[in-house]
């Protein structure tokens, strides 16, 4: 199944960002001010975030933005 239908999938900063067309220190940024998606922080350290929060952030911002 295309990751892009999976609402359990998840994604990358760097998918993410790409998807947003933004770079890594501005997701970042925003993740700070409390402006991103939520995210999963796995064992490692790394982030990750749920193909369906991350469509829900979206839509919000969509919104937001109307």
């Amino acid at each position: 199944m295309p990751t892009l239908t999976r609402p359990t999938a998840k994604l990358t900063v760097a998918e993410v960002c790409a998807e947003l067309q933004i770079s890594p220190s501005t997701f970042y940024d925003w993740r700070q001010k409390g402006r991103a998606p939520k995210c999963l922080t796995l064992p490692n350290g790394s982030l990750r975030v749920y193909r369906s929060e991350f469509e829900r952030w979206l839509s919000t911002c969509e919104d937001a933005a109307r």
